[in-house]
């Protein structure tokens, strides 16, 4: 039987749902496209496959998810009342980026980064052929320190081996320094001027990386002042942080 907080409280009926643990990761890779079973796993790659598939088995009967079957692939896909919690991630994502800045080292895992990465990927900019990029984390014990992203026009696939491609440009960096990037702690040409990332390879495809890379879709979500700053006296024209 469903557990309940036995109140009629709209809120409490959402939470009902919603707050079961890793709820909200599913419905975050669910409304971020992925269709299948083992994407949606890919996205929350510490939870066991028995517990996701409980999780989905909850958002179909509380109308948030639909299944659909197609000979032997199932696929999942948000009802209205899914796609309707968008907006509500976004914010809950935004105010995380304000509030809940300290990144412990359980926090940061290379294969979810990249995963996360590849979701922004915009194919149409890449060259029309097999595209890889290869990723050294120094701070990485092996055998994970060392990632490929084959990126191809019909999608983008994470290794962390080597296919044997030929890899257009090679980046070196810290995972926590990525995942900073790619949180928008910091822009691209921040993190190459100081040499905290670096990018080997072909020229052409050196200078695309940023662009192919980018930055997540919540980067440019405005960051409180610093304590230490917000009594430091300004004179006219100085800029503030915002």
């Amino acid at each position: 039987m469903p557990t309940t907080y036995g109140q009629f409280c709209p809120i409490a009926k959402a939470m009902e749902v919603l707050d079961e643990r890793w709820m909200m990761l599913v419905l975050r890779e669910l409304l971020l496209g992925s269709r299948h079973f083992n994407e949606v796993r890919r996205g929350v790659p510490r939870m066991s496959p028995t517990l996701l598939s409980k999780r989905l088995q909850t958002l179909v009967r509380a109308g948030v998810v639909q299944r659909h079957c197609e000979g032997k692939q199932v696929t999942y896909h948000l009802t209205p009342a899914g796609q309707e919690l968008m907006p509500i991630l976004e914010a809950i994502g935004r105010w995380g980026l304000r509030w809940m800045q300290d990144l412990h080292d359980d926090d940061l895992d290379p294969y979810y980064l990249l995963w996360d990465i590849r979701r922004s990927i915009d194919l149409e900019a890449v060259p029309d052929t097999t595209t890889v990029l290869s990723f050294s984390f120094s701070d990485v014990d092996s055998p994970v320190r060392h990632w490929w992203m084959v990126i191809r026009r019909q999608g983008v696939d994470i290794c962390d081996f080597d296919q044997g491609h030929d890899v257009w440009a090679h980046v070196r960096t810290t995972l926590r320094t990525l995942t900073q990037l790619w949180r928008g702690d910091f822009s691209w040409s921040e993190a190459l001027r100081s040499g905290d990332v670096v990018i080997d390879g072909q020229p052409a495809a050196r200078r695309a990386v940023p662009r192919w890379l980018g930055r997540s879709f919540l980067a440019d979500t405005p960051r409180p002042v610093p304590p230490d700053l917000e009594q430091v006296p300004t004179t006219p024209g100085t800029p503030r942080l915002p």
